[in-house]
């Protein structure tokens, strides 16, 4: 269980870079950007098959198919409509809820155990990004928004039930995630027609973003993500995941375009504390006491 929540943690490590390399990938409308880099990724699931002999040799229960596609697709489309209709800053600490309605679910499956170090482990994480997306500063929800919310809401309810209902079907290869990401592929590539006017690269460096993104937060990352929630500690995954706007910030500021404040070093603090108390079991061993 322990390599498993590795693994899985190595998915937030990958999403930490997905802000610097987005914003160095141009201006390419979000649908179209979804298409390309969902596209590389499923290449990066057919790559690792030819090198694993990975394949989906039982047949796949209709409604894996249904949480997979639903769960990739689903978010991002969410995503992006949320921040059409709302403030970026609302929308995306709303969107990032998933981490907490991960550890809170998790209780309502079977074999899991949730108990208070995970509930106050995933809050301290939910403060600590609450300080990194807001800057220290009060949030101000607007009426005017509520549709946007709303999106934001869905976001963070169908990534956090993308994660939990995957666990019920641990038998289920993450080899799985290439068609997967092949349907967001042509999903998005049809909301760009309808949606988006097309733009392209302007120059190497935007298409080596582009890249970057298919090969890692938007490819590696979500068969990294798969495995671990299958297989490793649900509880502690949730609120570890939290460390990714921390760690994307501080991808940020290592690269010269963002600032190191009072509220990044709070927010380490408690997004820290929060992962370690979440997995004290994990890290500690012995058996949890409530």
């Amino acid at each position: 269980m322990a390599r498993a929540t590795f693994i899985g943690f190595l998915a937030v490590a990958m999403w930490a870079m997905l802000a610097l390399l987005t914003a160095a990938s141009g201006s390419m409308p979000p649908f179209q950007l979804a298409a390309i880099t969902f596209a590389i990724g499923t290449g990066v699931g057919l790559v690792a098959r030819l090198f694993t002999g990975g394949g989906d040799a039982a047949p796949i229960p209709p409604a894996v198919w249904l949480i997979g596609i639903g769960g990739l697709f689903g978010y991002h489309f969410f995503y992006f409509t949320a921040l059409r209709n709302a403030p970026a800053v609302e929308a995306s600490l709303i969107a990032y809820l998933w981490p907490l309605f991960i550890v809170l679910g998790s209780a309502l499956m079977p074999g899991e155990r949730l108990r208070w170090f995970h509930v106050t482990g995933a809050l301290l994480g939910l403060a600590g990004t609450f300080l990194i997306v807001t800057g220290g500063s009060g949030l101000a929800f607007d009426g005017r928004y509520a549709f946007g919310y709303a999106m934001a809401g869905a976001c963070a309810f169908l990534w956090s039930g993308y994660s939990l209902l995957s666990r019920r079907f641990p038998s289920v290869p993450t080899s799985i995630v290439t068609w997967f990401c092949l349907a967001t592929a042509l999903l998005s590539l049809a909301c760009h027609l309808a949606l988006e006017d097309t733009v392209w690269p302007t120059d190497s460096s935007q298409w080596m973003a582009i890249l970057g993104l298919g090969l890692m937060p938007v490819g590696a990352a979500f068969y990294a993500w798969d495995y671990g929630v299958k297989h490793g500690n649900i509880q502690v995954l949730g609120a570890a995941s939290y460390a990714a706007p921390l760690l994307s910030t501080l991808v940020l500021i290592g690269a010269g375009t963002a600032q190191a404040t009072p509220q990044i070093v709070a927010a380490c603090l408690l997004i820290t504390a929060g992962a370690v108390l979440a997995a004290k079991s994990l890290l500690f061993g012995g058996r949890a006491k409530e």
